[in-house]
């Protein structure tokens, strides 16, 4: 049978998602977990890769398995091999058609971005930090740009694995709460990097150090060189994977969000 399950993890001191051979990454401590739980050795098929240092509030895995165990026995019984930075907020069987990258129809990121004279340490492996205070309007109209179905190359790292770099980015969003500066990317799914790359380009607009016309510049340019550095991946989070409605995959549980939510998910 197929199990499918859904993922919470802190992302700092992992070396992102996908296995490695020399690396902590967070697709090893589930297998592992799942391991130790099953008896077997159990591989994971993920519907999104984050890299070293992003988070997971949405994630969303399968596997096959001959194994029979009741849904609350996998959220219990492989939570208690898991650290503290990884849990499994679900399990539930699924039908063999499910997928959990290939069904999946959007993704959405979250970045988080503390904008305060001086950091707050508390918040070093959650947020974003930048000195300066930035434009809201500005970067929400400079990102409207990205709009649609592009080639954006020039927001793609250059060991992205993707067959293509045309994606279509449904939405972005900019709110300003206090000091916290909240960006939601909406896409049927995204480049290596992407969203951090954007960021760079977003924040660099925001600040006033290029004007919003320049993102479209950067997009049309399709040269990773002339975008900005890519941001830092303390704040982003891996939100919420969209499926269609038959495979009944629960949505993630915003209760736990520790930011002010400005949207409905």
């Amino acid at each position: 049978m197929r199990i499918a399950l859904g993922i919470h993890y802190n992302g700092t001191g992992f070396s992102g998602w996908q296995s490695q051979q020399h690396g902590n990454t967070v697709q090893q401590t589930l297998e592992k977990a799942l391991g130790k739980f099953s008896g077997v050795n159990l591989s994971t098929t993920v519907a999104g890769r984050t890299d070293a240092g992003v988070h997971g509030l949405g994630q969303v895995v399968h596997f096959d398995t001959a194994l029979k165990r009741a849904d609350f026995s996998w959220i219990r019984g492989v939570n208690a091999f898991l650290p503290k930075s990884v849990a499994i907020q679900w399990a539930q069987g699924v039908t063999e058609d499910f997928h959990a990258r290939f069904s999946a129809f959007e993704r959405t990121y979250y970045y988080v971005l503390y904008v305060h004279p001086v950091r707050m340490p508390i918040l070093e492996e959650h947020c974003g930090w930048l000195h300066t205070p930035l434009d809201v309007e500005v970067m929400h109209t400079a990102a409207q740009v990205l709009i649609g179905k592009h080639d954006f190359s020039a927001f793609r790292s250059s060991d992205c694995q993707a067959k293509t770099p045309i994606k279509h980015m449904y939405a972005i969003d900019v709110a300003h709460q206090g000091c916290f500066y909240i960006f939601r990317f909406r896409a049927n799914a995204f480049l290596h990097r992407m969203v951090r790359n954007i960021m760079g380009c977003l924040t660099t607009v925001g600040r006033g150090r290029q004007p919003p016309e320049w993102i479209g510049d950067v997009l049309s340019s399709g040269d990773r060189r002339e975008a900005a550095p890519t941001f830092m991946p303390n704040g982003l989070y891996l939100a919420h994977i969209a499926y269609p409605t038959r495979f009944a995959i629960p949505a993630p549980n915003w209760s736990v969000w520790p930011f002010p939510m400005p949207w409905n998910v």
